[in-house]
């Protein structure tokens, strides 16, 4: 019993190995799990107290339990039956395709991505690219909203800077949760994406076990009090107008809804405008071909080389920017107090009865938006080289014609963004932004007009204030 035993050396390393791997496990790492922990509690609980709207539990329950929450909702789980029923497929393989789905779409918030790094580059990216400005903010409203309310940031859709620029003006008020197209699915980009609480969705999908999976994941986070930004048009503008609503997103938040037993939801409507939209000759270039002919690609080549003659601006000082980029933040719209003044019944098993409730709250949301979206100088002085057409205007002309367009606009109670409080300036900057694109032409008498190739992308910006205009 007292004898040595020889053993190779190979299995006296596998056996140090597998010793010390239980030690750490046993012993060392749930008191490493709990430092953690504890630093990362009372993060949170200072970011409560800082922010405006609390970051809820649920975004901080691990992400597997929300997917075995949503596989196993039973409504979903009554959809896959139905599934399995009329295509003859084995229940299993169905029940395994909606767990797929629910890994898709369930996003894995984390606190130390959002704040530590995703608000601070947001920031700094929304500042390398854009004058950043607020304009409109019902402050007093704002901080008025029930804080077990479920919040939802309303917003126009104008660029794909509108996470990042909202991301940074709300980052003091609280965490939003996006939902984001296929676009943004890929390796490594996605994953930091969820990390900061965004959700993926397929557009136009025609999988109804994909949307009552998504639906429930929707109405899960809206009754849990998730705060989530949406883009009540769908998707971006192609033509600069305001966009019909797309309805659903919102009937997955409001389907069911009682004010006696529902948590509060307030709308909070978010109008966003810049005076130039880094991607706006991809969006407008299916027009553009149709209209002119002209096609325009995206190349990776030419994007590489104007990133980098960004960057080497900046470097020399002599980087404009895009100019402005402003927010406003409208008056907070109380579902339970909406409802009952319209009557509207979003518990009702009749469908279309609830489906027209639905509409009429995305017409009075889009309606909401509109009115709050700033007017810049690159769209008013882009309106007003339209309206004059082939006439040579001059640059007093062209202050003239905006200052009439502000007052009107003001008139109406439009927020109209006057940079350093200068209108002359503003008009200034707009038309310098527009000359050094070749939108606009100048001639040897410092005359101004139009560049007939580029009316098209001057409409693209007229249209962002076209709904402030309408009689």
């Amino acid at each position: 019993m007292t004898g040595a035993v020889s053993l190779p050396f190979w299995m006296v390393a596998l056996l140090v190995a597998f010793a010390t791997i239980g030690v750490v496990d046993r012993i060392f790492a749930p008191s490493v799990r709990w430092f953690f922990r504890r630093r990362v509690n009372q993060a949170i609980d200072e970011l409560n107290q800082r922010l405006d709207t609390r970051i809820q539990p649920f975004r901080l329950t691990k992400r597997q339990t929300h997917i075995d929450r949503l596989i196993y909702d039973p409504k979903v789980i009554e959809a896959v039956d139905a599934e399995a029923r009329a295509t003859g497929t084995p229940r299993a393989v169905v029940m395994k395709r909606a767990e797929r789905y629910a890994r898709e779409i369930v996003p894995a918030f984390s606190v130390t991505t959002y704040f530590g790094f995703g608000t601070k580059a947001a920031r700094w990216i929304s500042e390398f690219v854009y004058r950043v400005r607020l304009g409109y903010s019902d402050d007093e409203a704002l901080k008025a909203i029930d804080p077990e309310a479920t919040v939802v940031f309303v917003m126009n859709h104008r660029s794909n800077m509108d996470y990042v620029l909202v991301t940074y003006m709300a980052s003091s008020r609280a965490s939003l949760s996006y939902a984001v197209g296929e676009w943004a699915r890929v390796w490594l980009l996605q994953n930091l994406i969820r990390s900061m609480g965004a959700y993926f969705i397929r557009r136009n999908s025609g999988d109804e076990l994909y949307r009552k999976v998504l639906g429930r994941y929707v109405a899960m986070a809206t009754r849990e009090g998730v705060t989530q930004a949406v883009f009540p048009e769908g998707g971006l503008s192609r033509d600069g107008l305001l966009k019909e609503p797309r309805l659903g997103l919102l009937s997955y938040m409001v389907a069911g809804f009682e004010p006696r037993s529902s948590r509060d939801i307030v709308f909070v409507p978010v109008g966003l405008n810049y005076d130039r939209v880094i991607e706006d000759r991809i969006l407008t270039a299916k027009a553009e071909r149709e209209v002119t002919g002209r096609d325009f690609r995206v190349r990776t080549g030419s994007i590489m080389g104007f990133i980098w003659n960004l960057v080497k601006l900046r470097w020399q000082g002599k980087l404009y920017r895009f100019g402005y980029a402003c927010v406003s933040f409208g008056r907070p719209l109380s579902l339970a107090a909406w409802q009952k003044s319209n009557g509207v019944d979003f518990a009702s098993p009749d469908r279309e009865r609830m489906f027209d409730g639905v509409q009429r709250l995305g017409n009075d949301l889009i309606a909401a938006i509109g009115e709050i979206v700033p007017a810049l100088p690159v769209a008013l002085a882009s309106y007003v080289f339209l309206e004059n057409g082939e006439r040579w205007i001059s640059e007093f002309e062209l202050k003239s014609a905006v200052f009439g367009l502000i007052k009107h606009l003001e008139g109406r109670g439009a927020h109209v963004h006057i940079p350093r409080a200068d209108r002359d300036y503003a008009v200034s900057s707009g038309l310098r932004m527009l000359t050094l694109r070749h939108l606009v032409v100048v001639n040897d008498e410092w005359l101004y007009r139009a560049n007939a190739n580029e009316r098209l992308l001057l409409s693209y910006y007229a249209n962002s204030i076209a709904h402030l205009l309408k009689h």
